[in-house]
């Protein structure tokens, strides 16, 4: 591509180093913020191609007027600072978070005798945050168990040693209903009150068996000591904790602090799931929404969600579950891929979350506005199936005969991603004898063809043919005799590995099997399938009909069919008698049909 003067000269001149880029536009606005291991290497890749595969890319290079980078020591660091810095501009092209909510916090605050609170605003003044909690309902209920267990204080009173000394303060309603010990009167001293903190802290960060432990440890020594009553009070505890563990969702206890991530695209959208796990329990979890610019990969898009949500969560696990490999070190962080047991089980279960997160996206998307919902759909078949326009109007073909005999196809229509009834054909194949899905389906798809050619209609995007390469290529030769092969796709999908065929391409595509290409196909080919086998069914019944009802003589069609509706097969009529026979059809011709079985 060609790039003008003052380009070539940065070019030139950019370092080795790792580090940030910002490029601007002619009017001085950021519109692409990247990192790189190596700037030059980096940089000079997006004008080195006289082609960008992508049309956003080949855009934006056109735009770039001004490159400005920033060297740092390490690619985390670049890392770092690009995910801060896009945060900062939100440039035109690059990714976008699409997730601007404003998240509580439980903060232990940094005073003598600390309150616990929650909070949607950090403020740095010294107090502990721990969060943020992407569900409302988990810290309510967290915040709850901390009051039932621990009496705190609640209030906002200024405490420290010499107002409580000067007896300043008076006990409230607090103390006498037993939810607080009364610190401001010098009834709870500050070790033990900083005791109550440092096990909460425990219990927040999810530790809480250790928590247990030592409430055993406690209510073994009052039994021992005789004071029951106080043994009750760590008991009712005891038993708190416990309940609230079960209503984790526990996976492994030998599994300690540790991320899990997930990540699934399409063709606009990545979604990333993150689960927090501590002492075998998921304690955390969080599924975000990016906005693609510039097609990104998924390696993209997951170490940039990794960043946002570690930081965001304040993670300092040391291990990552992820699905799959990628080039950006984490210093003394180790990437684990699971292949079996509870991590690869802990994989699995993140992937569940982000797969149902955008199927609901989708859902309400597909209620809010149906047609951009279809849009999405045809863009991501248009990207799958490596087709020229998107297909809108897809028809799709199936052969059926019984061990030769009576051979039909069936042609099945979907308008943007939808069945059309209305323009479902039947075809009775009139130039093919004997058992031959090659040959019936060249005739099919001539006929078809030869038809919306000559009445000057408009040919569908997408026609796809149930069967393998030598049915898809049965139909291609068809395409070649109406000269309109390449004026439209045309696949094929074997049933049985689902295996997606294109023209002159002996390797087939596998698309993933939660795919929404993959499943409009099926649908369509299961669609033909069923009015295929439906129109099979008549004609062999009719067949069938004539060959051993109709030969007797003086017995029509019509009146073998009433003996059919009624007596449901031929067999019944045979065993039959002449006077129940004669109520359907009249006295005459059911002794007909009585002597022609028993004589």
């Amino acid at each position: 591509m060609e790039s003008s003067e003052q380009i070539k000269k940065i070019l030139q001149t950019l370092p080795i180093n790792p580090g940030v880029y910002q490029y601007y536009d002619s009017e001085g606005k950021i519109i692409y913020i990247g990192k790189a291991k190596n700037l030059k290497k980096r940089i000079s890749s997006y004008f080195n191609k006289e082609q960008h595969e992508n049309g956003k890319t080949y855009v934006l290079v056109k735009k770039i007027q001004d490159i400005k980078f920033i060297i740092v020591d390490t690619e985390m660091d670049a890392l770092l600072l690009e995910n801060n810095l896009i945060k900062k501009y939100q440039p035109r092209y690059n990714i976008l978070l699409k997730d601007d909510k404003t998240y509580p916090w439980i903060c232990i605050k940094n005073e003598p005798f600390p309150r616990i609170i929650s909070t949607r605003i950090l403020v740095k003044d010294g107090s502990i945050y721990f969060g943020p909690y992407a569900s409302a309902k988990v810290l309510n209920m967290l915040l709850g168990l901390i009051k039932r267990l621990f009496k705190l204080r609640n209030c906002n009173l200024k405490l420290d040693n010499k107002s409580i000394a000067a007896n300043k303060y008076k006990v409230c309603l607090e103390y006498h209903i037993g939810n607080c010990k009364a610190p401001c009167v010098g009834k709870e001293k500050i070790e033990e009150y900083n005791e109550t903190i440092a096990e909460i802290k425990e219990i927040v960060k999810g530790n809480i068996a250790s928590v247990v432990r030592h409430f055993k440890l406690l209510l073994q020594q009052k039994i021992e000591e005789l004071q029951f009553e106080q043994a009750q009070i760590f008991k009712d505890k005891i038993d708190l904790l416990e309940n609230f563990q079960t209503k984790s969702t526990v996976v492994s206890p030998i599994i300690n602090n540790v991320d899990v991530f997930s990540i699934v695209t399409d063709e606009n959208n990545g979604y990333v799931n993150f689960l927090k796990v501590i002492n075998g329990a998921i304690v955390q979890g969080h599924t975000i929404e990016f906005k693609k610019k510039l097609d990104e990969s998924d390696q993209e898009l997951l170490t940039l969600a990794i960043v946002e949500l570690r930081e965001r969560f304040k993670s300092d696990s040391t291990e990552i579950i992820v699905p799959f490999y990628f080039d950006t070190k984490f210093p003394g962080i180790e990437f684990t891929i699971p292949q079996r047991g509870d991590k690869k089980h802990l994989l699995e279960m993140s992937l569940r979350n982000v797969e149902y997160y955008r199927k609901e996206k989708n859902r309400q998307e597909n209620l809010i506005d149906p047609e951009r919902h279809t849009k999405r759909i045809m863009e991501q078949m248009k990207k799958d199936l490596r087709l020229s326009e998107i297909p809108r109007h897809i028809e799709c073909f199936d052969n059926s005969n019984f061990q030769g005999a009576y051979p039909v196809a069936a042609m099945t229509v979907f308008i943007d991603a939808k069945p059309c009834k209305k323009e479902y054909r039947h075809f009775n194949i009139k130039t093919v004898e004997g058992p031959d899905d090659f040959a019936s389906m060249e005739e099919v798809i001539y006929r078809r063809y030869k038809r919306i050619i000559d009445a000057n209609q408009p040919l569908p995007q997408l026609i796809v043919i149930d069967g393998g390469k030598g049915q898809l290529s049965s139909a291609i030769e068809s395409l070649d005799k109406l000269g309109i092969r390449g004026k439209l796709g045309i696949i094929s999908i074997a049933k049985k590995l689902e295996e997606i065929y294109f023209p002159n391409d002996s390797i087939p595509l596998y698309l993933d099997k939660r795919s929404e290409t993959l499943k409009i196909i099926q649908q369509i080919r299961d669609e033909a399938h069923r009015f295929g086998i439906t129109h099979h069914r008549n004609k062999r019944d009719k067949g069938t009909l004539k060959t051993e009802l109709t030969e007797i003589a003086g017995i029509s069609t019509v009146t073998a069919q009433k003996l059919l509706s009624h007596f449901k097969s031929v067999k019944n009529i045979k065993e039959s008698e002449e006077s129940e026979m004669g109520k359907i059809i009249g006295n005459a011709k059911a002794k007909i049909v009585f002597l022609y079985f028993h004589n």
